[in-house]
This record gives C-alpha cells, structure tokens and sequence, in this order.
C-alpha cells in the first residue's frame, strides 16, 4: 500500500499547508497513539508510555510540537519534550529512557518556510514504510479540541554530549582549529561543545539562531561558506551539518569539500585497514558514486546499494549486521554508536581516522577516485509516473545500453519535494554532459517543468 502523507524522511512540507499545520500534527499524534497502543511494537516495561519530542530552530517549532503532543496525550501517551536538540540526540534518548516513541519536528535542510515530522521507534530507529502506511491509516478525521497540553521536559543535551566526547580520548583536539557551520539548526550548542570539550579552538558560523534563518545561506547545503571560512582561519578542517543535524558534510585544510561518498570511502577503508569492519561491509544508496565501490572493494570490503533515504541503508545495515551505511548527502551511520543518521559522530570518526594515521584530510580524501558525474533536479508541477513518460524511458533504456557496466544513471521523484532528480555517472566528462542534456531534453518534454 502506497504512503499518502509520509515520505523518505518522515511528513513534510510547506508551514501552514495541507500537512504541516496544527490540526494534522494533533491528528498524526492520535494515529501514532492508536498504533502504538495497538500493540504494533514491543514495548518497554516502563509506564506510563513516554513519546519524546525533539525538534530544530523553525519559529513553526514550538506550535507543531504541542499540537502534536495533544494528539499524543490524547491517545492515552505521555509527550515529553527534550527542547532543541539534533535528531540523532533523540535517538539515543528513546533508547537510554526506554521510551515508546520519539518525535522529531523538523524539516532537516529545507529552509524555514517548510517544518516536518518524523517516527523513531523504541529501538532509536526510523519507523519502515509498512509502519507509516500503518499509521496513515489510523488518521481521525479530526483533531482533538485543544491543539495544546502541558508538556513535561527533560534535558537530554547533556547526555548525548558526554557520549559523543568519549569517541576521542581527552585532548586529543589540543592544538586544533575547527571552523563549525551548525546552520542556524539544532546542532549550535552541541557540536561545538563537543569539539570545545576535546581540546579543539572551535570558530562559529550559522550559530545565531532566529526561527527564520535556519539553512539561510549557511549549513550543508552550502560548503563554500564553510571552505571560505576554513582558509580564513587556516583550520585544519570545516564541520558543516544541516539543520537538524543528522548529516555533515566536511572541508579539508584547504577548503575543498568532502561529500558523504567521500566520508563513506574514509571510514571504511580505515576500518577494513584495522579489522573493524563488520562483514566487511559499507552500505551506501543508489546515489553513491560507483569510485566507492571500487575503493571499498580494493580494501578488502564490499558494498551494498539501497534506495535513497537513510532508513533504507539502516535496514539493510540491520539485515546485513552491518555497522557503517551512509549516503552522498552527508547521512553516515556508525551503528556502533547510534542507529540514526549523526553529523557529529561521523565528523568524530573521520578525525579518529586523522589522528590515526597523521594524515590531513586533504591526503586521506585520495583514498577514492570519483567517476564524473552530474546531477540535478527539475521542479515539477505533478509527479506523473516515470513508467508512463515513454520518451524519458527511451532515453533511459538507450543510454544505460550505451554505458554497460562502466557508468550509470539515476532518474527519481525526490520524495520530499516536487523534483525530479537526475544523475548521469560514465568515464568522461563529454559522456557525463551528453547523457544529462538527453534525459533532461527527454524529461522537459513530458512533464510540466516549473
């Protein structure tokens, strides 16, 4: 059964539009209850039954999170609010406190205008397609009649702090300079403090939070803020997280940006050099770059392709008993430490591996060789099936002839917004450039492009 209201990364859109407004965030709580009391998890000894409710800096925040939390109380739970947190710090709190669910109210990159909701079950981790369906499908056809209800608190900024400091050993960062790009998000106390505690001299940027400005210009969505900021003040690297903080993406000494693919090529090979590695497996989406393969697998390791989103490589991580997944966004999972996406623990780990060898980012990047590759997305006005766009499909079929085995493509629906993405991944620039103009050509010629 297909998902009306969920996407790759929870429900999500416009504030003040059909799904983010207070009226559904009450209704979505009352289905979240309905399942859970349902008995649809295992549920922890503890009563009564906690939902923990995280959220990010949006000024839509607060007014989201208590109409969720009425929808919640009203289904016989208990919401409790952790404040501003990371995503990835709710995680580990609906573990540590043995809680039923966890609730995260953000729109993670997207800019302020947009807010979203998103499940974390008992385990910490993001609920699977069949369960959101299962809640879809539990949505009253009206809301309770207050949007609003006391909410308890409790602090959990501490603790996800204090577990993140103990990757490294203490002081292990004296006599580094790090440049932190927080977005203007969730992560503008914790990964500074963080890196502060280790020893590092942390300098700020998108740390000054307003409810408007969150990924303004500022945060992963925008690395050359960051690269620009890392030669300022001659760094050793740049951390940049989006706004919810379950992603980074990194500089190197000299300002040039590392995406998640290459994060991904660092922390396995590393890994499979020091025997720790599980199954010697990395799984990566779709998405990633074909040079991971190739570097993962002369290390010794093996990779495993999912569909895009987070969730999907943490799955298969949990089929696979893997213990590092990721994505080329900047998602990196080290299951070790939490089962959620976590742009500190994996900025943590790629320094580990710094430290390690003595080598600056800028040499342990070498580690992969990227394809070419391009990738866009156009906006479109309706998301018509891809199966029922013939001349895109001809297209598809001719080009993925033409390339074999030695480049690729990827034609998608974003499954938070309305795009449609495109990637074009083959040995040269010139066949890059061909086979993009051709499905994009393809694509504007079926669809009502924006």
């Amino acid at each position: 059964m297909k998902r009306l209201y969920f996407g790759t990364d929870g429900v999500r859109g416009p504030v003040g539009g059909p799904l983010i407004n207070p009226d559904f965030a009450a209704r979505l709580g009352q289905a979240a209850a309905r399942w859970i009391t349902s008995g649809a998890l295992p549920l922890p000894d503890k009563r009564p039954l906690q939902v923990l409710i995280g959220r990010d800096t949006r000024a839509s925040g607060p007014v989201l999170e208590a109409a969720l939390a009425s929808g919640l109380a009203d289904g016989g739970l208990l919401p409790v609010s952790l404040g501003v947190v990371p995503t990835p710090a709710v995680s580990q709190a609906v573990r540590t406190h043995h809680a039923a669910l966890g609730a995260v109210v953000t729109a993670s990159h997207n800019p302020a205008s947009d807010n979203g909701i998103k499940f974390f079950g008992p385990s910490g981790v993001k609920l699977d397609d069949a369960q959101e369906v299962a809640i879809e499908a539990l949505l009253p056809a009206s809301a309770p009649g207050r949007l609003s209800a006391p909410l308890a608190a409790l602090d959990v900024a501490g603790d996800y702090i204090r577990a993140a400091q103990a990757l490294l050993p203490a002081s292990s960062l004296q006599g580094w300079r790090i440049v932190v790009d927080t977005s203007n998000g969730a992560t503008c106390s914790t990964t500074p403090a963080v890196l502060r505690a280790l020893g590092a001299e942390v300098i700020g940027i998108g740390a000054s939070p307003d409810g408007r400005n969150i990924n303004a210009g500022v945060g992963s969505e925008f690395p050359g803020v960051l690269a620009a900021a890392v030669i300022a003040a001659r760094a050793s690297l740049g951390v940049a997280h989006d706004g919810d903080g379950d992603r980074c993406v990194l500089c190197d000494e000299s300002g040039a940006a590392l995406d998640g693919d290459e994060l991904l090529a660092i922390l396995a090979v590393h890994a499979l050099r020091c025997g720790r590695l599980p199954n010697s497996t990395l799984v990566a989406t779709i998405q990633s770059n074909l040079g991971l393969d190739r570097a993962v697998r002369a290390a010794g390791g093996r990779v495993c392709r999912t569909p895009v989103g987070d969730r999907y490589v943490i799955q298969r991580m949990l089929a696979e008993n893997a213990k590092l997944g990721g994505e080329t966004s900047g998602h990196v999972i080290c299951a070790d430490f939490t089962p959620s996406g976590d742009g500190l623990v994996a900025a943590l780990r790629v320094i580990e591996a710094m430290l390690d060898t003595g080598k600056p980012l800028s040499e342990l990047r070498k580690v992969i060789v990227k394809l070419p590759q391009r990738t866009g997305a156009l906006r479109v006005r309706e998301k018509r099936p891809l199966d029922q766009l013939p001349a895109l499909q001809r297209e598809i079929e001719a080009l993925e002839r033409r390339f074999g085995e030695h480049g690729r493509l990827l034609v998608r629906y974003s499954g938070t917004e309305a795009k449609l993405r495109l990637l074009v991944e083959a040995p040269d620039d010139a066949l890059v450039a061909d086979g993009f103009a051709r499905l994009e050509a393809a694509a504007r010629s079926e669809l009502d492009v924006l």
